[in-house]
């Protein structure tokens, strides 16, 4: 078997070849992480803090409110959302909901949504309709500030929810 011999100068060159990557890659790989879709804000004045935007996904949402055309509507205690691995789930108010949610960059949509058929007082029932009507209503855009999330439809209508 023919095997190629290499002069010691040239493992020599290797060696230091590799050894330059090697320390390059150290010291590029801190800056590479300091560089991301992180945001200065909320933090003290001069403090040099960075955070990441808060997420959207697994945290319990509770519906404080819906606008619809300019009208707003109370949710019912125990209207909530939690988006997690691709799926919602939550309550409109009195009935249970699950749906695939798909979160992309700032935007959410959600499909397939199914729930219970349970008979509530007919304030919640209102209420229900307008909320699911407004969560299907194709992509929303998200907005979190702070404990609050704001859901956008591109008509302008919007979900208001608080972080539990």
């Amino acid at each position: 078997m023919y095997r190629q011999r290499h002069s010691p100068t040239h493992a020599s060159k290797q060696r230091r070849t590799l050894t330059a990557t090697a320390a390059a890659a150290v010291l590029l790989v801190p800056l590479a992480a300091a560089c991301g879709s992180e945001k200065a804000g909320g933090e003290r004045p001069g403090s040099g803090a960075v955070s990441a935007e808060q997420p959207v996904t697994g945290v319990r949402w509770n519906v404080d409110s819906v606008t619809v055309d300019g009208t707003t509507h109370r949710a019912p205690a125990g209207a909530h959302v939690e988006i997690r691995d691709g799926k919602a789930a939550g309550s409109y108010g009195c009935n249970n909901f699950t749906a695939k949610a798909a979160v992309e960059g700032d935007r959410v949509r959600f499909s397939d949504a199914r729930s219970t058929r349970m008979a509530c007082a007919d304030q919640p029932m209102d209420f229900e309709r307008t909320l699911a009507g407004t969560l299907a209503e194709g992509a929303l855009s998200t907005e979190v500030d702070g404990s609050t999330l704001t859901l956008a439809t591109a008509d302008g209508d919007q979900v208001l929810l608080t972080r539990k």
